[in-house]
């Protein structure tokens, strides 16, 4: 069994999940391995379809009914996840363990009150009262940056906007003061106002509160912002790996430059000059999925890449290609983390 550090709240090694569909069998994440620590944030961070949320999903035990992940570690606070019963997974979710979801009008039900809604986990899994779930709810609405805090339970969700409904999730998240929380790219839908609002709030709630985060984006620039740790996903894989510094100071992998070289930069880009790109579209991962996922996309792709990909690793940055130095160039573009 692979080691993983004993102060680690979440460990996970080698995990994987096959979906069955028509065409074949679908190869959606192939290998992952992390570690997170209590206070650290990790951000996962690629493309749609490179098996972001599958992965997260995977760890709080919400895959859909037929996928049955597999892994030779998923550990949460010595507690093995792959091996732990329904009831058991539903004591930790939502007490322990909570997830932020991407777009919160679907995650929320439009028939119940956000006052029922957000009492629901703490009268669940707090052995608490009625009124002491209500003041716990008031309390963090106040404390996400809700004005008449205790006037908003008696709303539904179709009444408040979409930042309104974004810090009630979190807020919902928190009631029962989690040690870990998983947000699922939370500010996608808000304008770019709201999305610095709501980072900041994360990033001050979890020093406050001191929980491990677990990050999914597809923005750079929020990785840039809140991230102590960076894993880049691409195909189903982990490209790259390591401390937020270390990634944006020397991105080794191809997909990680292009990533990069996406972002405008103040006094940098010229007004009007064309953003960066990356060619091509993400690869089926359905049927006999062989070497390196972007290959196709790669402007350094040669015959090898069609091969096993070695995992190179300095310390904690870590990257998978056939280039052991990785392509590391001297036009590449000064972003700080």
């Amino acid at each position: 069994m692979s080691h993983t550090p004993q102060d680690a709240i979440l460990s996970v090694r080698n995990l994987t999940i096959d979906i069955p569909t028509d065409t074949g069998t679908l190869h959606a994440v192939r290998g992952i391995d992390f570690d997170l620590k209590p206070g650290q944030t990790l951000c996962i961070v690629g493309e749609s379809g490179s098996g972001k949320s599958l992965t997260s999903l995977a760890v709080m035990g919400l895959l859909g009914r037929g996928i049955k992940p597999r892994a030779d570690v998923m550990r949460f606070d010595g507690i093995d996840l792959t091996t732990a019963r329904k009831r058991q997974l539903r004591s930790l979710r939502g007490a322990r363990m909570s997830m932020i979801f991407q777009e919160p009008m679907t995650s929320l039900n439009p028939a119940y009150t956000i006052g029922d809604q957000l009492t629901e986990a703490m009268l669940i899994h707090g052995n608490t009262t009625r009124d002491a779930a209500r003041a716990r709810a008031i309390e963090l609405l106040q404390k996400v940056g809700i004005t008449a805090a205790e006037s908003r339970l008696t709303q539904y969700p179709h009444q408040l906007s979409g930042g309104l409904r974004q810090r009630v999730m979190i807020a919902m998240a928190l009631m029962c003061s989690p040690d870990l929380i998983i947000a699922d790219e939370p500010t996608t839908a808000l304008d770019v106002t709201i999305q610095a609002q709501i980072l900041r709030l994360l990033k001050d709630l979890q020093r406050e509160m001191g929980m491990a985060m677990i990050l999914i984006t597809h923005d750079l620039g929020v990785v840039a912002r809140i991230a102590d740790k960076v894993a880049v996903m691409y195909g189903g894989e982990l490209v790259e790996t390591g401390d937020t510094a270390q990634i944006f100071a020397k991105p080794s992998h191809p997909y990680t430059r292009g990533l990069l070289n996406c972002i405008p930069l103040p006094g940098r880009a010229e007004r009007g000059a064309k953003l960066g790109t990356i060619p091509g579209i993400v690869p089926s991962l359905v049927g006999d999925v062989q070497g390196c996922a972007f290959r196709t996309r790669c402007p350094h792709a040669r015959p090898a890449c069609r091969g096993d990909i070695p995992r190179h690793a300095d310390g904690d940055h870590a990257f998978r290609c056939i280039d052991p130095q990785g392509f590391a160039h001297t036009d590449q573009p000064e972003v700080q983390p």
